[in-house]
């Protein structure tokens, strides 16, 4: 089907949806007054031992905790669509693919460079295909003679002397706003993705809040912490320590509604409660 009239390259223009969704984002056009965050604790006992059973056979590039969360996030925004909306230029559209991405640091320096990976997913993914794509990305971010296209540009851009900068940079607002950046200077950029992931983790942060940003498409940041042992309470009263993970969400309001958020929430848990879900495709059903 081709593209209708108040279609975007990257979503479909929402027409036919409630008055109330209509109307928000005329009367709060930025992305970033208008964030609810969903902070969750996850027992990783569940993970852990389906990680075991996934790495017995000894891959070259071992499964991890943050795989299985991007790919839990990518089967949670395709089995509820309107996670995978986004608001441009006062309108509301539905993204045209489901989306993740990341940071990648080349070194653990303070000079260390960054690299930015996209993963495009499809309905038949399942963890096993996100984590060769993950390992595909993730050794060419680390490579230190490649470059992901967004940063190729971004390199280029700096070069321009400082005072036209201003000028380009309101040229690439207003293309931004309008849906029409080229596709060469986007095309790795993380805030285009249905949903940024940053392994706060990985350099022993907690999780916490992280803003969205005006610039772009991202609805959702979701935040992964340092792994830790708290306690966890039976119906009993009995305590036994766990390792555990935070998250920290941060999702555009007015895309969706609570309730539809809080059984989105209850459908990511589900995956994280059972990550053998995650083996089938992203788009197979889950009672939850």
């Amino acid at each position: 089907m081709g593209r209708k009239i108040g279609d975007r390259r990257d979503g479909t223009y929402l027409k036919k949806i409630d008055s109330m969704h209509t109307i928000m984002p005329l009367m709060y056009p930025n992305r970033c007054d208008n964030e609810a965050f969903i902070s969750e604790c996850i027992d990783l006992t569940p993970i852990k031992a389906y990680l075991d059973a996934k790495n017995a056979s000894e891959p070259e590039y071992k499964y991890n905790l943050f795989q299985v969360m991007v790919t839990a996030m990518l089967k949670t925004i395709t089995l509820r669509p309107k996670m995978n909306r986004f608001i441009a230029n006062k309108s509301i559209y539905q993204r045209n693919e489901v989306s993740a991405a990341f940071t990648v640091k080349k070194i653990f320096s303070d000079n260390g460079g960054e690299a930015l990976a996209f993963i495009h997913s499809h309905e038949t993914d399942t963890i096993d295909s996100i984590h060769d794509e993950i390992f595909r990305q993730v050794s060419l971010c680390k490579s230190a003679d490649e470059k992901d296209q967004s940063t190729a540009a971004m390199d280029v851009i700096q070069k321009i002397p400082r005072g036209l900068l201003k000028v380009v940079g309101a040229i690439a607002r207003s293309l931004d706003r309008h849906g029409r950046m080229p596709a060469s200077i986007i095309a790795t950029d993380p805030y285009y993705s249905s949903v940024v992931l940053s392994n706060l983790g990985s350099i022993r942060l907690h999780a916490g809040y992280h803003h969205l940003t005006n610039w772009g498409t991202t609805s959702v940041f979701c935040i992964i912490g340092e792994i830790k042992k708290r306690p966890f309470y039976d119906d009993d009263g009995n305590v036994t320590m766990r390792e555990s993970v935070d998250l920290g969400l941060t999702i555009d309001e007015r895309i969706a509604d609570g309730y539809y958020y809080s059984k989105t929430i209850r459908l990511l848990r589900k995956l994280l409660e059972e990550p053998e879900l995650l083996d089938g495709q992203l788009k197979e059903e889950v009672e939850y």
